[in-house]
């Protein structure tokens, strides 16, 4: 049985969205499942952790706020750029290196306060310029190629395949091309729960337990302030979580429990409640996080309904086979 997900305004149910969710005990195997837990995706943002952490198993050396912002879909701030420009003076990039679309921040005042300041689109300001920036820096590090830095037969994407493979426990299904450009990984919805679940578990210290430790240090820098992802880390001790395009999900805490879960048609706005509700499940105290647990549904600027979970928790979990 697949989760539903409501959008109930003024008292009908307007919309409903499916999800397949993945939830581990440990990094073992998958303890619960609803829906379908063979189902596979592109990974999308999802992915970062893992590519963050490939980078530095090939000799990154960004940790703490760079690392965060390494692993991000980030809003374009000026914190957030102030951070990415540093990764690029650091190993001696020019912005203009950055091979991710060119755009406009995504945080309605940054982007005010940009255009009105005289600023046009660039690729620096990209959602994802944090990845392509500590891409470059891990290409300098190794003495790579810059220029075809995305190619997937470039030696930085190679060493991304195999870490995403051995993170996942599982070979890489397809490869497809990001919304930024970067080579996207189909994967199972049990291999990125198990990867999630390692790389939360981990030695903060260690090399494959840095990325995350850094994503829980610097929640604004993976998201920014008012969303999910940022919110969900900075209200719950321990939890790294990260959201991709088109309704792919991975969260994990500290003791290795984690999930993973795809909302069928894509709409990323029924995420939320469904991040509640396995915390809920886990029995974690989401008391909180009530600010991401139903988004409103509004009606002339004003709640007139809500986004939530038929039946306000997870339903009876199917058995893993």
């Amino acid at each position: 049985m697949t989760v539903a997900v409501e959008v109930v305004r003024s008292g009908l149910v307007e919309s409903v969205h499916e999800a397949s969710v993945v939830l581990f005990d440990s990094a073992s195997g998958p303890a619960h499942v609803w829906g379908d837990a063979g189902v596979v995706a592109f990974a999308r943002s999802a992915l970062k952790p893992l590519q963050a952490t490939a980078m530095v198993r090939a000799g990154l050396r960004l940790r703490g706020a760079e690392l965060a912002v390494a692993c991000s879909s980030h809003d374009a701030t000026e914190a957030h750029i102030a951070v990415i420009s540093g990764i690029l003076a650091g190993a001696g990039i020019d912005a203009g290196a950055l091979q991710c679309p060119p755009a406009l921040p995504g945080a309605d005042d940054a982007r005010d306060r940009y255009v009105q300041g005289g600023g046009r689109v660039d690729a620096l300001h990209h959602e994802c310029s944090g990845k392509h920036s500590a891409m470059l820096a891990t290409c300098v590090a190794n003495d790579w190629p810059l220029g075809s830095y995305l190619a997937p037969d470039h030696p930085l994407q190679l060493a991304i395949r195999d870490c995403v493979e051995d993170l996942t426990g599982e070979k890489i299904l397809g490869t497809g091309v990001d919304g930024c450009g970067a080579p996207t990984y189909v994967v199972g919805l049990t291999g990125l729960a198990r990867a999630f679940s390692r790389l939360a578990s981990a030695d903060p210290d260690s090399v494959d337990g840095c990325a995350a430790a850094a994503m829980r240090a610097h929640p604004v820098l993976v998201g920014g302030v008012g969303r999910d992802v940022t919110e969900a880390m900075r209200t719950v001790p321990g939890l790294v979580v990260k959201d991709g395009a088109e309704g792919i999900y991975a969260l994990a805490l500290t003791d290795g429990r984690a999930a993973a879960f795809k909302i069928h048609d894509g709409g990323l706005r029924a995420a939320p409640p469904l991040v509640r509700a396995i915390l809920a499940f886990w029995g974690v105290d989401t008391d909180a996080s009530a600010v991401w647990d139903r988004p409103p549904v509004l009606g002339r600027g004003l709640p007139v309904g809500a986004i939530r979970l038929r039946g306000d928790a997870l339903p009876p979990a199917d058995t893993p086979s």
